[in-house]
């Protein structure tokens, strides 16, 4: 970052906190058959922002949900335009046939990662209904994508820049957005 960069803090740790909780409560109640729920996490971020989601669900309901890792690196339309990267390991270690699985990415954008996360969850079964949360969707779609669940909707400059900072991960919870 430079001297004009400008960082906002967006979500606090406490109104992240809020936010997974009322994440959990849609999913719950747009839920028929909770035994049948599955998060998917999208790497980086997404993956341990479903297993918070997935433990909030368990203080909620008592219910412990599946929670599985999806790398989407190969499904992308555009790997000539992102930074090179190491595919992390995806981890599904169950069938989807015929479940409710909830894709969870920490920002929604383009609508690009989510369009390559739909081609790659085929590969693990059919389920019976895909649904999106995220936590941050900051507008600016290519595709005609848009959340299921959305934690914080924040209208953004296409140069701006949102960071999620999760506590498993990062050391700390809080979401900025980042300018100049």
């Amino acid at each position: 970052m430079n001297l004009s960069t400008k960082v906002v803090e967006i979500l606090s740790s406490e109104e992240l906190r809020r936010t997974v909780t009322r994440l959990a409560s849609q999913i719950i109640e747009r839920t028929r058959d909770l035994s049948q729920l599955t998060l998917l996490g999208i790497y980086t971020r997404g993956v341990p922002l479903a297993e918070v989601l997935a433990r909030q669900i368990e203080v909620l309901e008592g219910i412990s949900v599946s929670v599985g890792a999806l790398d989407i690196t190969f499904y992308r339309d555009d790997l000539d335009q992102i930074s090179l990267r190491t595919p992390a390991k995806t981890d599904i270690p169950f069938d989807l046939t015929g479940k409710t699985v909830v894709l969870v990415d920490d920002v929604i954008f383009k609508g690009r990662t989510i369009r390559a996360a739909l081609n790659a969850v085929h590969e693990y079964g059919r389920p019976e209904v895909i649904r999106l949360a995220v936590l941050v969707d900051r507008g600016h779609r290519e595709v005609p994508i848009h959340p299921d669940f959305i934690g914080k909707q924040l209208p953004t400059a296409k140069e701006e820049i949102v960071k999620v900072y999760l506590q498993s991960f990062d050391g700390r919870d809080a979401v900025e957005l980042i300018s100049g």
